[in-house]
């Protein structure tokens, strides 16, 4: 910052001929200011300003001098300039990220319509089944299922809440049967995601009563589309969150099973790099999300339970 003001005083005397006039301008004392001059010739080793009794010039010397400083503060005053204008007009690219399931459903279906709103925002959507760092990847925003982050650094904003379901075709179901209870679970063909909290035991609740039922996997995968093609194929009985299968169950591909027992339930967020300062493209991209899920009704969608138990 000393040497910023160095270049504005220098050019401040230079403009007024004065360098009390220079000083004043800045908000510096006459004293602050030849300190700040004497520091700076005494740093270049020349002499930059020369005074008499009715003004200050510059020096051959301090004219160049000038000349460039000028050029320096023309280039930072652009590039503050154009980062201000980015925090106000969303554009450049934005890094977004989420599970393979989650960005195939439910952001890549609305890119379009948050590209035509902002057009000179540029996308990029990276697909994981398992949290990235954002800091090390360069993530602007990501979608998580946890209620809290670890780190400190990262804001969430809630998205919706989902419960999960237990789902299978009903092929499945007509050729194994359906089960009546969560301990009926054991002689099924389970699909199971191995990336879920305690993914071989679930634990249920109704109406005060608990059930814990170990299962084993007939098909195991860390990707839900996987099992969920599974599914659809009459594999088995598939448990993955209601955002993942609920287009599936409201077209009957897919049969809810036990639906009158509940699974814990996820809370989707949008987790992002500090509160403070956001960019445009952050800001309007997390807006726009809620927005869409809002109107949309999702996480009403995706709590139903039985009609009989509301």
């Amino acid at each position: 910052m000393d040497r910023l003001t160095d270049l504005e005083l220098l050019i401040g005397v230079e403009d007024h001929g004065s360098l009390s006039r220079a000083a004043q301008n800045l908000g510096l004392s006459s004293a602050a200011a030849t300190r700040h001059l004497a520091a700076l010739e005494t740093r270049l080793g020349v002499r930059l300003v020369e005074r008499n009794t009715r003004r200050a010039y510059l020096t051959g010397e301090g004219r160049e001098f000038c000349h460039r400083a000028r050029a320096i503060l023309t280039d930072l005053q652009e590039a503050e300039s154009a980062v201000q204008a980015n925090a106000l007009r969303p554009s450049g690219s934005l890094r977004v990220s989420a599970s393979l399931s989650f960005a195939m459903q439910h952001i890549a279906p609305r890119l379009p319509r948050y590209l035509a709103r902002y057009p000179e925002v540029r996308i990029h959507v990276e697909t994981a089944n398992r949290y990235l760092d954002m800091i090390d990847q360069g993530i602007d925003v990501a979608v998580r299922t946890r209620e809290y982050e670890p780190d400190s650094t990262i804001t969430i904003r809630k998205l919706a809440t989902t419960r999960r379901l237990l789902t299978a075709a009903p092929e499945y179901l007509a050729r194994r049967g359906t089960p009546a209870r969560p301990q009926d679970l054991a002689r099924h063909h389970m699909l199971v995601y191995v990336h879920a909290n305690h993914p071989w035991e679930l634990r249920f609740s109704r109406a005060g009563e608990q059930a814990v039922v170990r299962i084993e996997g007939l098909l195991e995968s860390n990707d839900g589309q996987v099992l969920r093609a599974a599914a659809l194929g009459g594999l088995g009985i598939l448990m993955q969150p209601a955002y993942i299968v609920q287009d599936d169950v409201d077209a009957g591909r897919l049969v809810r099973v036990l639906d009158d027992w509940d699974l814990p339930r996820l809370q989707i967020n949008l987790a992002y790099p500090s509160r403070k300062m956001l960019s445009a493209k952050v800001r309007t991209f997390l807006d726009f999300m809620v927005e869409e899920f809002r109107a949309d009704g999702c996480e009403a969608r995706w709590t139903a339970m039985p009609a009989a138990l509301q």
